[in-house]
């Protein structure tokens, strides 16, 4: 069995450098992406590597948090688009081969705290 975690390191790092040849050097040749707010699906290394070279632009990314299990790895990252920041949360299943099967991705948005708890939370 592969290390997934380093499999996944290795996807976010030649994401962040736009290397597509290493990027879907670590993906399934069947990977399946998946974004549960949109109910978007997208099948297949070329298709998923073609969204992420043209989507959503001059992208970068930072891992904030990498949680991982043999066959499970789940990152927390800091990405901006721009001027424009955001968090995100990928989850990770691999293969056999120890490239990556599937990766599920929610992106919160941020918004105000409900009022009425302002005595038991602090803002940060």
């Amino acid at each position: 069995m592969t290390d997934l975690r380093k499999t996944v390191e290795r996807f976010w790092t030649t994401a962040e450098a736009r290397d597509w040849d290493a990027f879907a050097d670590t993906l399934a040749e069947d990977v399946v992406y998946m974004l549960p707010q949109t109910r978007e699906r997208i099948r297949g290394r070329e298709r998923y590597v073609r969204f992420n070279r043209e989507y959503p632009g001059d992208w970068h990314v930072r891992v904030e948090r990498i949680v991982a299990e043999p066959d499970q790895v789940v990152t927390w990252l800091h990405v901006t688009v721009g001027a424009e920041e955001m968090d995100a949360v990928s989850f990770f299943t691999g293969d056999k081969d120890g490239r990556i099967a599937s990766v599920t991705d929610f992106w919160p948005e941020p918004y105000e705290a409900p009022a009425g708890r302002e005595h038991l939370a602090e803002r940060y």
